[in-house]
Formats: structure tokens, C-alpha cells, sequence
């Protein structure tokens, strides 16, 4: 029983610490964060469920306050942060693939669904098509790059930092 609450408890806090990061990096950088064109470096916290699970609830609270706070309105709260939810679920689905793959997720998933949002949300009228480029873009420099350099260095000290947490 002891080992069970340690485990949830170990959970929980790798869950709050991602969901803080992903919020200071998302307000910090707000003015890259949001909009057709945009980089958000918080994206880069989306390769963490391949190495724990609690990064899933940790990343999609995270970008649902990031986005509350960076000022989106109420389908790109639900919607942006679904997006990184399901980005952050096939990137722990796909942990034991290829360590490549964990950027595809997110990466495919926000260059999906963002350019929606701002189509129907806000109402930006450039072709879905260019949205579909120009966030899809963000997402690569945030998630296949800067990511995978995040990946690479926690890779080495995975044991130390990211103890076993089960839900």
C-alpha cells in the first residue's frame, strides 16, 4: 500500500511540475505561443511521455492554463489543449516504437486542429492549406527539433529524474 501512494503521489508531481513548466514557457513566450504563425517552446515538453505517463495530464493541464492565460478564447482552450492531449497519448503509445517518433504525435496533431481553430474561432481567413504550413512548421522547430534536444538530454539521466510514476 506504501509503494501504491508513493507512486501516485511521485505521479501527481511530475504531472504539476510539467503542467508549471508548459505554463511559464507558453506565457514567457506569449507572443510566439499564439496566432497563424507561431512557435510555441512548450511544445517541446510534448516528447516527456516518452519517459513517463504523468507527463500526459501534466502537458494538457499545462496548455489548457497556458491558454487561459495567454489570453485564447474559449475553442482554442478546449480544442489547442486536445490537441496536445492526444499529441502527448501517441507519443507515450509510440515510447517503445523509435525514439523519433515521439515528436510525430504532437507534431500532427496541432497542424490538424490549430489551423481549424483559428479558421472557425477566430475567424482568419488565409487558406486552411497555409495555416495548415505555417503551424505545422512551429510545431516541427518546437517538437522535431528543440524537443528532440530535450529528449536527448533527459535520455541520459532518465532514471535519475523521472522515477517510475503509475497513475
Amino acid at each position: 500500500m506504501k509503494d501504491f501512494k508513493e507512486n501516485k503521489v511521485l505521479f501527481m508531481a511530475q504531472a504539476a511540475m510539467i503542467a508549471a513548466i508548459y505554463v511559464v514557457l507558453t506565457v514567457v513566450f506569449a507572443p510566439l505561443s499564439f496566432g497563424e504563425v507561431q512557435v510555441r517552446f512548450a511544445e517541446a515538453l510534448t516528447i516527456l511521455p516518452f519517459f513517463t505517463p504523468a507527463a500526459i495530464p501534466g502537458l494538457f493541464i499545462g496548455c489548457l492554463i497556458g491558454n487561459i492565460f495567454g489570453g485564447a478564447i474559449l475553442p482554442d482552450i478546449i480544442f489547442g489543449s486536445l490537441a496536445t492531449l492526444i499529441g502527448a497519448v501517441v507519443t507515450y503509445r509510440l515510447r517503445n516504437k523509435s525514439r523519433f517518433l515521439a515528436p510525430v504525435g504532437p507534431i500532427v496533431a496541432n497542424t490538424i486542429v490549430v489551423p481549424l481553430v483559428l479558421r472557425y474561432a477566430y475567424g482568419i481567413t488565409l487558406p486552411i492549406w497555409m495555416m495548415c504550413l505555417s503551424v505545422g512548421a512551429g510545431e516541427v522547430l518546437s517538437c522535431g527539433v528543440l524537443g528532440m534536444v530535450v529528449l536527448f538530454a533527459l535520455d541520459k539521466y532518465k532514471n535519475i529524474i523521472f522515477k517510475k510514476a503509475s497513475a
